[in-house]
């Protein structure tokens, strides 16, 4: 995707064909910057701090730390260790676990003097292989807006979001804002609401940010506002990311996705899912009993961080001291309420048949 007219991925392999360069998301909207990755543990950290998120990209970066560390050690013990430091960085995101799967068998059986070459070879394997999925979710989700656009010629499609599930979110095109993006490559005329996604704000912070410089015309709401707007029929479609998806289609998403969806319920607005299928996790029967949800810092509650009027980037406290705070970054979506899930290989319906027929090889290859 394109930052004012530049082409731009969220991470990718720097000139000196070893070292990794990612998007610090952490300074977004207000400083653009650069992060060298050098190490796995540098990876391990881009991953537990936030530098990076999004699961499909914590996935690439996971693979990309693993082979920063075959770099560094090949043996097997480092191999264990460089997977079992990675793997512990975020809980819920099972695109973390995937990849770091998908590199240690690639890497276990071969020869450890060959490891560091394997290793970057499968990173950007799975790198390239996430750019191809979100080009497949864009082109199915598109179908959807066709069929809106359709049925109100000439007018704005309206799109509902939530947190970043954009091109900053995987490694290009995003997935929930992949069929935006082509839309508007297309030349529909779309508009998204975008959710601010307290307590980190990623709609706010990342999404305006990317939707904005690549020129989507966008508005940013409070969090509260989606019912509202599904009431006075100004919302046509709600498309969000996940982090997981259950082998029943339960969804796990950033919190507050759960109220999004009893709202669209309730108003009979579409309420869709767009998932890459590392995204599921058939060994989870079901997602609100059995997906850990990660319980973060309640600094991210209690202060905020923004530029002042006279240019400084600062950090203040909006919660009074000695109040306790609570810090859930996920909720679980039940499947009753998911209009469709968006996948690389069409439409599904969000139930265990429909994801088992589209992807048979990940329950093949011991995903259940």
């Amino acid at each position: 995707m394109k930052v004012d007219g530049k082409h731009f991925r969220s991470i990718w392999r720097e000139r000196d064909g070893w070292s990794v360069g990612a998007i610090d998301q952490r300074r977004l909207p207000h400083e653009f910057v650069i992060a060298k990755l050098t190490s796995c543990e540098d990876a391990a950290v881009a991953i537990r701090d936030m530098l990076v998120r999004g699961a499909p990209l914590i996935g690439a970066t996971a693979a990309y730390g693993m082979a920063l560390a075959m770099r560094e050690d090949a043996s097997d013990s480092g191999l264990k260790r460089a997977y079992d430091t990675l793997v512990v960085a975020r809980p819920t995101a099972i695109n973390l676990k995937w990849a770091l799967d998908e590199m240690r068998a690639t890497l276990a059986p071969i020869d450890p003097l060959e490891r560091a070459e394997a290793a970057y070879a499968r990173a950007d394997e799975i790198v390239e292989q996430d750019v191809e999925i979100n080009r497949g979710i864009a082109g199915n989700g598109l179908k959807l807006i066709e069929t809106i656009a359709a049925k109100k010629p000439g007018e704005t499609i309206n799109v509902l979001t939530h947190c970043n599930a954009g091109w900053l979110a995987t490694v290009d095109w995003g997935t929930a804002t992949a069929p935006i993006y082509l839309a508007h490559e297309r030349g529909l005329k779309i508009h998204v609401w975008v959710d601010e996604t307290r307590p980190r704000n990623q709609g706010a912070s990342l999404t305006a940010w990317e939707l904005g410089h690549h020129g989507v015309p966008h508005t940013v709401i409070p969090d509260n506002t989606g019912g509202h707007l599904m009431q006075h029929g100004m919302v046509d479609l709600a498309i969000v990311g996940t982090d997981r998806v259950a082998a029943n289609g339960d969804v796990c998403n950033k919190i507050g996705t759960y109220l999004k969806a009893l709202a669209a319920h309730d108003n009979g607005v579409p309420f869709y899912v767009a998932l890459p299928s590392p995204t599921i996790d058939f060994a989870v029967n079901d997602g609100i009993r059995d997906i850990p949800i990660e319980q973060r810092s309640g600094i991210e509650v209690t202060d905020m961080t923004g530029r002042t009027a006279d240019g400084r980037v600062e950090t203040v406290r909006i919660v009074p001291e000695g109040s306790p705070v609570a810090n859930y970054a996920f909720d679980v979506t039940p499947a009753r309420l998911v209009t469709g899930l968006i996948t690389e290989r069409g439409v599904l319906k969000p139930d265990r048949a429909s994801l088992a027929a589209a992807f048979p090889e990940r329950i093949a290859a011991g995903a259940e």
